[in-house]
């Protein structure tokens, strides 16, 4: 359970990331996504901000804040550039983990540079051949002494060249039925012998920030990198830690919808047509009138399964809606968005066009949308059991 963020120390912190995002996100946004920069500046900011820490506790450096704020920071992080929430996605997820699943010396060691942004975590979790399906994955992990030796390959791995620390799943027991209960979780520092950065992935949207390939080969790491000392433990531990990411795609989702249903708005009263705004409209009325009610229901989704998460309760249910919900009208507000500008949206004078092309991300991360269907409805009949 999180303890809850007083709304005086909420509206601090939102505000403080809102001016950041005007200031020094907005205006090379577009220019870093075209060029594929990794905004090495931004994230130097980030890190004085404290936001590699949001949800951290403050005894180990932390800021302690709550998930609703730390949703409503993502939110307006990816108003600006999508790609600069992405640094600290699934570094939160990594945190989450250790903080709730590691040991004592995991926690110590990893926790107060992971808040200061010294130590940059990832997750390693898709395999070629295994992404939803997180029960096939292959990376296998084989105790040997006071070592584990890893073998396997991960695949679209966010923060994999600038990040330092990496959740990955494997399995130390293949015997196992189900096969989720043969899965352990380990913390793998970089550098660490037998562990490279394979392709560096060129992307659709979703860029200045890299996606890469990640290959262990006899790639030998201490037992006490075990997240929580016990095997068979791993799915556990990341499908908790895929609540926060859900809830953070969520909110990222929100952020890119809302900023192309801005732009959109203040363009239908810029533009005329037969002698008037085009605001004035009804086709144009009718698009943004649908636009503003799906962005408020998927925010309030998402702030939904945010404060209950900070109530201590299981949420995958909660965090699976808002991802499926708000991640889908992201892409119907930024065609719609589009539709509005005409050609001007088309083209990367205006910035629609980067938010109509981030948007399938939120889709497929954190689990495609349709994995998230089956999560949500066999938690509801298992809610609703006869």
């Amino acid at each position: 359970m999180s303890t809850k963020t007083s709304t005086a120390i909420q509206n601090q912190i939102v505000t403080l990331v809102k001016d950041f995002v005007k200031r020094d996100v907005e205006p090379i946004a577009s220019t870093y996504d075209n060029k594929d920069i990794y905004p090495t500046q931004l994230v130097e900011q980030m890190r004085e901000m404290g936001l590699f820490g949001i949800t951290i506790p403050e005894e180990y450096g932390g800021l302690g804040l709550d998930y609703t704020t730390f949703a409503m920071i993502f939110e307006e992080l990816s108003k600006g550039w999508m790609s600069v929430s992405g640094v600290i996605g699934t570094h939160h997820i990594l945190s989450h983990i250790i903080q709730n699943y590691g040991t004592q010396y995991q926690k110590e060691k990893y926790l107060p540079k992971m808040t200061t942004g010294e130590i940059r975590g990832a997750l390693a979790l898709t395999e070629p051949e295994a992404g939803s399906d997180v029960q096939n994955i292959q990376t296998s992990a084989v105790k040997d002494g006071e070592e584990y030796v890893l073998n396997g390959n991960k695949m679209f791995i966010t923060n994999a060249e600038h990040g330092n620390a990496f959740a990955v799943l494997a399995k130390t027991d293949k015997s196992k039925d189900p096969a989720y209960k043969g899965i352990s979780c380990f913390i793998v520092d970089k550098p660490t012998d037998g562990f490279a950065v394979g392709k560096h992935l060129d992307k659709l949207g979703y860029r200045g920030l890299e996606s890469c390939e990640l290959i262990f080969e006899d790639c030998r790491i201490a037992a006490e990198n075990l997240i929580g000392g016990q095997e068979g433990q791993g799915f556990r531990q990341v499908m908790s830690g895929l609540e926060t990411g859900r809830i953070n795609v969520a909110a990222r989702a929100v952020g890119v919808a809302t900023a192309a249903f801005e732009a959109a708005i203040r363009y239908a009263q810029q533009r005329k047509t037969f002698g008037v705004s085009i605001s004035n409209h009804q086709a144009i009325q009718i698009l943004i009138a649908d636009m503003a009610t799906k962005i408020q229901a998927a925010r309030l989704l998402t702030y939904d399964a945010a404060n209950k998460k900070d109530d201590g309760n299981r949420v995958d249910l909660e965090a699976g809606m808002a991802k499926l919900f708000a991640s889908e009208i992201c892409g119907q507000v930024t065609l719609d968005a589009m539709r509005i500008h005409g050609g001007y949206g088309y083209i990367k004078d205006y910035p629609v066009e980067r938010f109509y092309r981030d948007a399938p991300l939120m889709i497929i991360g954190e689990g495609t949308n349709e994995i998230q269907k089956l999560v949500i409805a066999r938690r509801l009949f298992k809610k609703y059991a006869l």
